[in-house]
């Protein structure tokens, strides 16, 4: 499973993209996405999300429905 950002919430603010440990986050237009390849959803790393724990929109940084 992976993360997803609600791109009509997203403020391009950045914090994210950082915090994230695996590198999966990353500006694409006009928002930022998350590589569903790359998200572990921070397992093994943090116990929570860190682009959620993060993000100052709540609720913008969320689980990305199965496929």
């Amino acid at each position: 499973m992976a993360f997803k950002i609600i791109a009509s919430q997203c403020t391009q603010c950045s914090a994210c993209e950082f915090e994230c440990p695996t590198g999966a986050i990353r500006f694409k237009g006009e928002t930022y996405v998350i590589d569903a390849k790359k998200c572990t959803e921070c397992d093994g790393y943090f116990d929570t999300q860190q682009c959620a724990s993060v993000c100052p929109v709540p609720n913008t940084c969320v689980p990305a429905p199965a496929a």
